[in-house]
């Protein structure tokens, strides 16, 4: 049985300029913020398997009020401290899934976010974000992960993790996203990353002009319902402001 835990930073706005900027849903006003933001939410997952305390994507890396790292709060309230963490499994790099691999203590030292977790990364991914950079890639918040010992490569089309958990290159939002099913014989858990951010999306057919190739991922997403309703997942939804959990 999979226990599946939203780890939410908090709600954004993001526009062309790819800033993410905090939204009250209270009292602000979407129309207030650029022409073509997006709202969105900033949500990691904690898993809770048999085997394993899973985290899919860091977040941002912001810190609360007492300067605690969010994701670190958030899994204190679920009772979990951050060094029970197993592995950290990301879909992609940008900033907003990826901007806290690590982080800097109040000595100004660079630590991994989760000190005993293997962090599974897409090793075409990784050659891309290093090579791209901004505004959506910041090499120097990913390097430091890199050259610790931490890292496990992904590569391939496809493959499979400690036998249950399932990865498949996809590569609609960006050219080297991946997705991943965990499947621990009762439970199948599905992580579209930003391929599969919110619930309307896979209700809806439309071309995000954000994705690298818009077509592919429409058509990712459709594939996506299609089978996990067959099946029986459940979603986790990135960037869903109200559903961050649900089968279809």
């Amino acid at each position: 049985m999979a226990a599946i835990y939203p780890l939410s930073e908090g709600v954004f706005t993001v526009g062309h300029e790819k800033k993410f900027i905090p939204f009250n849903v209270q009292t602000d006003e979407l129309n207030d913020r650029s022409t073509g933001s997006l709202l969105v939410e900033v949500q990691p997952f904690l898993v809770v398997t048999d085997k394993d305390v899973i985290v899919f994507d860091t977040g941002l890396g912001f810190k609360n009020t007492d300067g605690v790292l969010q994701i670190h709060d958030n899994l204190r309230q679920h009772r979990y401290e951050p060094a029970a963490v197993t592995k950290v499994l990301m879909s992609h790099l940008h900033k907003d899934h990826a901007g806290c691999l690590t982080f800097k203590d109040d000595n100004g030292l660079v630590k991994t976010t989760f000190p005993n977790a293997d962090y599974y990364i897409y090793r075409p991914e990784a050659d891309f974000a290093l090579k791209t950079g901004y505004p959506s890639y910041h090499p120097e918040e990913i390097e430091p992960l890199l050259a610790t010992q931490q890292v496990k490569w992904l590569d391939g089309e496809k493959g499979t993790i400690d036998g249950y958990i399932h990865f498949t290159h996809s590569g609609g939002h960006c050219p080297q996203h991946i997705v991943y099913l965990v499947d621990d014989g009762q439970d199948k858990v599905f992580y579209g990353g930003d391929e599969a951010p919110q619930l309307k999306q896979l209700k809806m057919k439309y071309i995000a002009k954000y994705d690298f190739d818009g077509k592919k991922a429409m058509a990712l997403r459709h594939e996506y319902a299609e089978q996990g309703r067959r099946e029986g997942w459940k979603f986790m939804f990135y960037h869903d402001v109200k559903c961050p959990v649900t089968a279809l």
